[in-house]
């Protein structure tokens, strides 16, 4: 094609544009061509000790990306549980031209001033997983409450009729995390009044050590004989927990969160009793597809945000809120294994072989 003739159509691009044409759909339109050359997508992540995000997380929402717009310009960031080192990285981001941000936040009250700074220049911003403070234009998570509400279902239903002869210990993640608030919730509007709850703490950063420490403390104060139960909200506590438990030679019911493949394994050995499975692929794909629709100029259209949330600075969010799954040991090939989280192989290696036999894995 010369120079004259890309000119030429280029400026027909502009005309109609300026009359205001509406585009049919099907072929590629003048000027759709350059605005998805220019999508350029800031990925935020909030940390790398849960596996999830960089093993599923990122290169899912970069697939996706790609995907839908092949010359994306993608800028990913992590904040190793920074809330500081975050806010600078919108900053980064921002400078570099970023059109739309994905952002999982590490502190969602204190991103809130990063959050408007991005409004202000016209960025849109996507939440993910975390609803952020601030004037965010789109949330995908799954529903929160409800994973707290099955993590306490699933914990009373381990206990049966030990629910009511001893005391449980209660590990409810970061209190920076506005889904721990969440899962709090939802578990409690399970448990109270059904068991007494010995020992309740927040734990900073999701930190297993921290969680670790929690428990072993719990353990301490309370006698190991009178914990009957744990609910962990999510599997980095659990492996904490676990560890805690079994230097007291305890093996009680333990809840957790996001199958990690250590969870899974954990459960085969019978010393975690469930984690909550929230696929990572359909949370990531509708971010992606969020942020090039943002990207792109395009509204979102009502199956990708069919309700709405309110964050805690009281903005109303257009949101997709997506169902989790429980997973216990006679379940795991159903669950993880079929929506590809983790191979049998990888699962069931010589240490889990006859744990995986049991639970017909193998």
């Amino acid at each position: 094609m010369t120079r004259i003739l890309r000119g030429a159509i280029a400026l027909a691009g502009a005309t109609a544009l300026c009359l205001g044409a509406v585009a049919t759909s099907g072929a590629v339109q003048p000027g759709e061509e350059s605005a998805r050359q220019d999508v350029k997508i800031g990925l935020l992540l909030p940390e790398s000790k849960t596996t999830r995000y960089e093993k599923f997380d990122r290169p899912y929402i970069e697939a996706k990306i790609k995907e839908l717009a092949p010359d994306a310009q993608i800028d990913y960031y992590n904040a190793a549980e920074s809330a500081t080192t975050q806010q600078q990285q919108v900053n980064t981001a921002l400078a570099k031209g970023d059109k739309v941000l994905i952002l999982d936040a590490v502190d969602a009250k204190s991103i809130q001033s990063s959050v408007q700074k991005a409004h202000d220049a016209g960025v849109k911003v996507v939440a993910y997983d975390r609803l952020a403070q601030g004037p965010v234009d789109s949330y995908v998570s799954y529903d929160n409450r409800k994973v707290g509400e099955l993590q306490g279902q699933a914990l009373l239903d381990a206990l049966g009729d030990k629910a009511g002869s001893g005391v449980i210990v209660m590990h409810n993640g970061s209190p920076t995390d506005p889904n721990a608030a969440e899962f709090k919730a939802g578990a409690h509007s399970v448990l109270d009044g059904k068991v007494e709850i010995g020992k309740e703490y927040d734990t900073p950063n999701w930190d297993p050590n921290n969680a670790n420490q929690q428990m072993s403390g719990a353990i301490s104060a309370l006698g190991k004989d009178k914990i009957v139960g744990v609910y962990s909200a999510n599997d980095g506590l659990a492996a904490g927990i676990a560890t805690a438990l079994k230097s007291a030679g305890m093996n009680v019911p333990l809840t957790g969160q996001d199958a990690q493949l250590d969870a899974i394994q954990r459960i085969l050995l019978g010393t975690q009793t469930i984690t909550i499975m929230k696929p990572y692929k359909p949370e990531a794909d509708i971010a992606a597809t969020m942020a090039v629709d943002f990207a792109e100029g395009k509204p979102l259209p009502a199956d990708l945000v069919p309700t709405t949330v309110t964050s805690g600075s009281g903005q109303k969010v257009p949101a997709n809120l997506l169902t989790p799954v429980v997973v216990d040991k006679t379940n795991i090939k159903d669950t993880v294994v079929k929506d590809g989280l983790y191979t049998v192989q990888e699962i069931c290696t010589p240490t889990y072989a006859a744990a995986c036999k049991e639970a017909g894995l193998q």
